[in-house]
């Protein structure tokens, strides 16, 4: 029974499933519109449909990069990681002899931070020395942190000997980041066995 424009319409109801139906036919989603799950879902290592191009081909140029990453020969330290052993090193140095002269900031002679800095400078100088996975992760987030903050700096720097100190710190850090991704990829490369 149909009312009129304004009043409810009765739809008609989908009898129930059989217990028999096909499941290839319920599995592929028809009658249950186009965005309908599988019924089944895919066997490990398998993808579905939809996704399964895209997601090969990712794994495929991943698998490609990790296997043209060859690991660091024993002893071996590239320039990028010695460049950050330079950086952390001189870093810390420069940092201690400073506080030993006696320097001042702001009127007032720094207290222990000064030397705890020194203290994870060396660290870290020491850790990337050795090939230290870890530290050279460490040292990264410090360098991304500085470009960050020496972005920010740059934006309220107001004469040219800020702007040019924060241009080169940021374009400094960020090329050293850059390097060093790689360097740790190859430090993570998994050893060949020689058989």
């Amino acid at each position: 029974m149909e009312s009129g424009v304004d009043g409810p319409k009765r739809r008609k109801r989908r009898p129930p499933a059989r217990a028999g139906a096909d499941r290839t036919r319920a599995g592929a989603g028809e009658g249950r519109g186009p965005f309908a799950a599988p019924v089944d879902p895919p066997a490990p290592g398998e993808h579905a449909d939809a996704q399964g191009p895209e997601r090969s081909r990712t794994e495929r140029r991943n698998q490609e990069a990790r296997l043209a990453l060859a690991p660091l020969a024993p002893g071996e330290r590239p320039r990028p990681l010695l460049a950050a052993i330079a950086v952390a090193g001189l870093l810390g140095a420069g940092n201690l002899i400073a506080y030993a002269a006696g320097a001042r900031i702001a009127g007032h002679h720094p207290g222990a931070g000064v030397l705890a800095f020194t203290a994870v400078m060396a660290l870290l100088s020491g850790g990337m020395w050795a090939r230290r996975y870890l530290a050279v992760l460490a040292f990264e987030a410090l360098l991304a942190v500085t470009v960050i903050f020496f972005s920010l700096f740059l934006v309220e720097a107001s004469n040219l000997e800020g702007v040019l100190l924060c241009v080169g710190v940021i374009a400094g850090g960020g090329w050293l980041f850059w390097k060093l991704v790689r360097v740790m990829g190859r430090l993570s490369a998994p050893r060949q066995s020689s058989s």
